[in-house]
């Protein structure tokens, strides 16, 4: 028998990202674990309503998803310890930016640039819905046939309520394959 352990969100772990924004004329990164996909052309990104770089994507309706690897990772969490408010991090990483006027993080191996369409508030949280206007993947990530490769990607993980970062794991199987065998005929 199951135990009943409150309404725990029981879909973590997730992967560990950094959004970026331009904030009054400046690029803001900001550590995040609060996203998830919304059919195959939205994702969304839940950012508590007082992070400094809510103001930026309000402002330009812009932002970048940049996706964290372990090399990349202790500047990300410093992202998420101090406010762009209290500490420029401009300089925190080295960037470029897209063609769609959003700052990327050079080193994060795959980043999505995007345009926020809405907003969708609950209590202490801005949700951005986003449309991904473009993905840009260091070619080491990709497999042969030009795909993201996560075997070799390998995010880090967020997993909450511990707070704890977790390394990917290794492959299981093809998708749809395992129930195969189940199936009645």
């Amino acid at each position: 028998m199951k135990k009943k352990i409150g309404n725990a969100l029981a879909l973590y772990p997730t992967p560990l990202v950094v959004v970026g924004a331009m904030v009054e004329g400046k690029p803001n990164w900001l550590l995040v674990g609060h996203l998830g996909i919304m059919g195959h052309d939205h994702v969304m990104v839940s950012l508590a309503k007082t992070h400094y770089t809510n103001q930026g994507i309000r402002a330009t309706g812009k932002l970048s998803i940049n996706i964290v690897d372990e090399a990349l990772l202790p500047r990300a969490d410093h992202a998420g310890c101090v406010s762009g408010s209290r500490e420029d991090k401009s300089g925190l990483f080295r960037w470029e930016m897209s063609d769609g006027g959003v700052p990327m993080i050079s080193d994060a191996p795959v980043v999505m640039a995007c345009t926020a369409a809405d907003f969708y508030d609950t209590p202490g949280f801005d949700n951005i819905i986003c449309t991904i206007d473009a993905t840009y993947a260091d070619e080491a990530v990709l497999d042969q046939e030009g795909r993201l490769d996560y075997s070799i990607l390998k995010p880090v993980l967020f997993e909450m309520p511990t707070y704890q970062y977790l390394r990917t794991g290794d492959v299981l199987g093809k998708c749809m394959s395992f129930g195969k065998d189940l199936a009645q005929g």
